[in-house]
């Protein structure tokens, strides 16, 4: 389900940037200027293209914020994908030996012994 939003978002992005692309910009050169020259301004006029190019953005901008929110409820379990992994180096280290424990009266090295009187 989490990988079918993420397609679904990524499918509303592109749409999203392809109708925004398409809107009349303020300045008046926008590609809406190249559709009213294909025969649409006889059943859309310029106007109502413009107003629909609207529309479509703010339905598409809404649907893409529900579906992020969506998308993090649907996210798989963190605490299964979790496991305690050895490296290499650790799988290959031979264990540490335990530490050899002097007597307490030995002598330390190098250490002068006195004589006994």
């Amino acid at each position: 389900m989490h990988i079918f939003f993420i397609v679904l978002i990524l499918l509303i992005s592109i749409m999203l940037i392809g109708v925004v692309l398409l809107q009349n910009p303020k300045g008046g050169s926008g590609l809406t200027s190249g559709i009213s020259s294909l025969g649409t301004v006889q059943n859309l006029g310029v106007r109502r293209t413009g107003d629909f190019l609207s529309k479509t953005t703010a339905v598409l901008a809404g649907a893409l914020m529900v579906l992020c929110f969506l998308v993090q409820f649907t996210l798989p379990s963190r605490q299964s994908a979790v496991e305690v992994k050895e490296s290499i180096l650790q799988k290959e280290l031979p264990a540490a030996p335990a530490p050899v424990e002097t007597p307490a009266s030995a002598p330390a090295p190098g250490a002068v012994e006195e004589p006994e009187k």
